[in-house]
């Protein structure tokens, strides 16, 4: 596990040589200036070239500069510039662009996102159907897990990767996948096996004499020094030295001497143990110190590039400017003189036609206030002719009543004379007086005048009532809403008028009437 991103970085860059995506001038280039110049002259070629895939890879290469020299922030901007413009391609550089997102993410130990980035880059090197990007990217997604301390799936994905190496003998693939698998073991403090697959890391590692095996190295002599074999793990420990000082690896140099320091330490030579400790805060201050230096290099040059670009693009910008501000100014002049006569000339325009407007609407409102006023005269003339005509109907109902009354009242004296044949013909006139009499057409007439002034009458009083009304106490309610008499009602109902007020009386009890409110005035405000 130790210095496993160190692994990562050189894996990378040897699968980079193999996709042919890093350049041979970058590889050369000797400082850190001139490695940015020649990489954004690159990229300005590119876009002079108007080549969406140059660009993308010369952002490519830019990020892989900017992440060697820890910008990591920069590196990700370069990254998704050329992600951009790749969404549409099938290359083996997309595939590159995913897994150094997510390996920059994954140095940033944002885990979730840099999980994210290596599955889209096993997608997209299954679609590719490239076995070596595909294995390294599995293997990428192990390790993930593996920072999660999900050593499950992180050994489920290692696996997968070392039988993709195992297909294509790839030993530097091997290499990396047994050492992770060792770092997982040895995580779970299964030392067993973990030295077990650090020892096969080692034997593949060893046929290609690569870089590496300094860091294989030291995994071994941890494993030895955490199982009690002090003097096996001072060996390794010592090759980790021998090794990375041959390859001039300061980090590797720094690790080593940290793990002898350690090893002499707990063998009780705590001279050498503090000497070794001594010489590893040396240089770990000066990795750190260097690592900074380049650090803050790589951003100075990347600000300066940006900012001279921004210099070169506003003085452009101020040329064209100039060039356009005497037009401009022209055009403004002649066109404010334009608009402010035709402003001048709408709100003359404006002004009349509101005028006009409000002349009109003020004639159509008098119009229609002059028709409404003809039509309420009329509704209240109609309405007045039709309440004096129910009236004079209902007077002319009492009279007609009155009078067969009295005749009915005659004919039946008229009746005791001793002529029979009077009293024949007598008898079929009471009778037909007194049919008419009990006919209702006059009055189903006098209630449909009755209903056309007043239709909703019958309807409240009725829902006001607190109990059922009989008609003819309805008949009641109607003549009293009328403001006829008792003595005009009794005719007309051919009641007497002590009957009409016993009525009366009944009538109030089933109305929410006070008992101070005449029942004539509560019948009016319906």
């Amino acid at each position: 596990m130790k210095l496993f991103f160190s692994s990562v970085v050189i894996f990378f860059f040897v699968y980079q040589v193999k996709a042919q995506v890093v350049s041979a001038e970058f590889v050369k280039l000797d400082s850190l200036g001139g490695a940015f110049k020649e990489l954004n002259k690159s990229l300005k070629k590119a876009k002079e070239t108007n080549n969406s895939y140059g660009i993308a890879l010369a952002h490519y290469k830019l990020a892989v500069f900017c992440k060697n020299n820890n910008a990591y922030t920069e590196a990700l901007h370069q990254n998704n510039e050329a992600l951009v413009l790749l969404q549409s391609k099938k290359d083996t550089l997309v595939v590159n662009v995913l897994n150094q997102i997510g390996a920059l993410h994954l140095e940033l130990k944002n885990y979730n996102y840099a999980k994210d980035y290596f599955a889209k880059a096993i997608t997209q090197a299954t679609r590719l159907q490239d076995s070596v990007a595909l294995a390294f990217s599995t293997s990428n997604l192990g390790s993930c897990y593996e920072k999660q301390h999900n050593y499950v799936e992180a050994l489920n994905y290692q696996n997968k990767s070392l039988k993709l190496y195992k297909q294509l003998n790839n030993s530097s693939g091997l290499a990396i996948v047994n050492e992770n698998i060792g770092s997982i073991y040895e995580d779970l403090e299964d030392y067993k096996l973990a030295k077990f697959f650090f020892e096969k890391a080692l034997a593949y590692a060893k046929t290609r004499k690569e870089a590496r095996l300094a860091n294989i190295y030291n995994n071994l002599g941890d494993v030895y020094r955490k199982t009690d074999n002090l003097s096996k793990g001072l060996e390794f420990t010592k090759k980790s030295l021998e090794s990375a000082i041959k390859t001039n690896s300061s980090a590797d140099i720094a690790s080593a001497y940290k793990d002898l320091s350690k090893n002499y330490n707990l063998q009780g030579d705590y001279k050498k143990a503090h000497n070794y400790l001594q010489l590893f805060v040396a240089l770990d201050t000066k990795n750190s110190k260097q690592q900074n230096t380049n650090q803050a290099s790589a951003l100075q040059h990347i600000y300066n590039s940006k900012e001279k670009e921004s210099q070169i693009a506003y003085l452009l910008q101020v040329n064209k400017v100039n060039r356009a501000q005497n037009i401009i100014l022209v055009i403004l002049v002649v066109t404010v003189f334009v608009l402010s006569l035709t402003w001048f000339m709408y709100v003359q325009k404006k002004r009349r036609h509101t005028l006009k407007e409000q002349d009109y609407k003020q004639q159509l409102l008098k119009i229609k206030l002059d028709k409404k006023q003809a039509e309420e005269e009329t509704l209240q003339k109609e309405v007045y002719i039709k309440t004096a005509a129910l009236s004079r109907y209902s007077l002319h109902l009492s009279q007609k009543n009155k009078m067969l009354s009295n005749l009915s009242q005659t004919l039946k004296n008229s009746l005791q004379r001793s002529n029979i044949d009077l009293k024949r013909k007598l008898k079929t006139l009471i009778k037909e007086i007194d049919f008419n009499l009990s006919q209702e057409k006059e009055w189903d007439e006098f209630m449909l005048f009755f209903k056309e002034i007043h239709p909703s009458f019958i309807t409240k009083i009725s829902a006001a009532a607190h109990c059922k009304l009989s008609p003819a106490e309805l008949r009641l309610c109607i003549l009293l809403k009328l403001n006829l008499s008792s003595k005009e009602i009794a005719s007309i109902l051919r009641l007497t008028p002590d009957s009409v007020r016993v009525s009366r009386y009944r009538l109030r009890k089933k109305l929410p009437i006070n008992a101070k409110e005449e029942l004539g005035a509560y019948l009016t405000t319906f």
